[in-house]
C-alpha cells in the first residue's frame, strides 16, 4: 500500500502541470478524461464488487451539479465539492433503504427510473418556485482550479478503491457479489453494506456533478441529469473491467478520446460504434480489458519472433 500511495503521488504531481503544459483544448480534454475515471473507478467499487448494477449515475451526478448552482455564491469552492458530494450519497443512502432488497434487472431500472423521478421533479420545481427551469451559473473558479479539482477527485477515487478492497468493507462486498445469501450466513449484513458501498460511490459522483457544473453557463435539469453520463460511466467500467481500479481507469483515457473524435468526426454514428464496442466486449472479453494478460501476450509474440 506504501508503494502504491507513492505511486499516486508522484503521477499527481507530474499531471499536476497539465495547466502549463497543454492547450486550452487539450487541457478541457484532460478534465473529460478525469471526470469519467472518477466516475467509472468509484461505480465499479460498489457495482463491481457487489454485483450491483446501478444506473443512478446520472441522477447523482446531477444532484452534484444542481448542488453547485444553488450554493456557488454562498459556499468556497472546495465545501462545494464536499457538499455536492454529501447530497449525492444522502440521496443515495435514502434510495438505498428503498431499493436494496432488489437485486438484478429490477435493481438496474428502478434505479434509472429514480434518476428520472429526480429530472423531473427538479423540472416541476423549478417551474413552479421560480417561474422558469435553468440556473445561470456565475462567478465560477478558473480552468486551473478546475483541471486540479478534477485531478485530485480521480486520484482519490483511485486510492479510494484500493482502501477499500483491503478493508472489511471490501471483503464483504465481494462476498455479496460471490453468494449475499452465504454472506449472511457468515455474519455479513448485506443490507448496511451495499447501503454504505452505494452512497461512498455516490459521493464521488455528486462530488464530480459539483465540480463540472462550472464549464457551463447554464445548468438546467436536460444537461445537468443527461442520461448519457450514467450510460458511458457503465460503458467504461464494464468495457476496463468492473473487478479492478486500472481497467475503468484505463477504458476511460481511451474511450474519452475516443468520443471526442468519433464526435468531430462521425456525429450520429459514434455512438453505435460505442454499443459495437461493449458488445464485442461482453463476448468476447467478460471481465474487460484489465482481464487480458498483456505479459503472456508479449512473451509470446517474443517466442513466435
Amino acid at each position: 500500500m506504501k508503494n502504491f500511495l507513492i505511486l499516486v503521488a508522484l503521477a499527481g504531481l507530474a499531471l499536476a502541470a497539465g495547466p502549463w503544459v497543454l492547450s486550452e483544448f487539450g487541457l478541457s480534454l484532460a478534465m473529460t478524461c478525469m471526470m469519467y475515471a472518477a466516475l467509472a473507478v468509484s461505480w465499479s467499487m460498489f457495482s463491481g464488487t457487489t454485483r450491483y448494477l446501478s444506473l443512478a449515475t446520472s441522477a447523482l451526478f446531477g444532484l452534484g451539479t444542481y448542488t453547485t448552482a444553488l450554493a456557488i455564491q454562498q459556499l468556497p469552492w472546495p465545501l462545494l465539492i464536499v457538499a455536492g458530494g454529501l447530497v449525492s450519497a444522502v440521496f443515495a443512502l435514502m434510495v438505498g433503504a428503498a431499493v436494496m432488497h432488489l437485486r438484478g434487472t429490477y435493481f438496474a431500472v428502478l434505479t434509472f427510473g429514480l434518476g428520472e423521478l429526480v429530472r423531473h421533479s427538479v423540472t416541476y420545481i423549478e417551474k413552479s418556485v421560480s417561474g422558469t427551469v435553468g440556473r445561470v451559473v456565475t462567478a465560477v473558479p478558473s480552468n486551473e482550479v478546475l483541471y486540479w479539482t478534477m485531478l485530485v477527485l480521480a486520484l482519490l477515487s483511485v486510492v479510494t478503491w484500493k482502501l477499500v478492497e483491503s478493508s472489511r468493507l471490501g471483503f464483504a462486498m465481494r462476498g455479496i457479489g460471490a453468494d449475499e445469501q452465504r454472506a449472511a450466513t457468515f455474519g455479513v449484513n448485506p443490507r448496511r453494506v451495499k447501503m454504505i458501498g452505494f452512497a461512498l460511490s455516490a459521493w464521488f459522483a455528486g462530488a464530480v456533478g459539483a465540480a463540472m457544473a462550472v464549464r457551463w453557463t447554464y445548468i438546467d435539469p436536460h444537461s445537468a441529469f443527461n442520461p448519457l453520463i450514467g450510460f458511458q460511466t457503465v460503458l467504461i467500467a464494464m468495457i476496463g473491467g468492473v473487478t479492478t481500479w486500472r481497467g475503468p481507469l484505463l477504458a476511460a483515457i481511451v474511450l474519452s478520446l475516443l468520443s471526442d473524435l468519433l464526435r468531430l468526426n462521425l456525429p450520429h454514428a459514434y455512438l453505435i460504434m460505442l454499443g459495437v464496442l461493449l458488445i464485442v466486449c461482453v463476448l468476447y472479453l467478460p471481465d474487460g480489458i484489465a482481464s487480458i494478460r498483456w505479459r503472456a501476450l508479449l512473451r509470446r509474440k517474443k517466442e513466435g519472433a
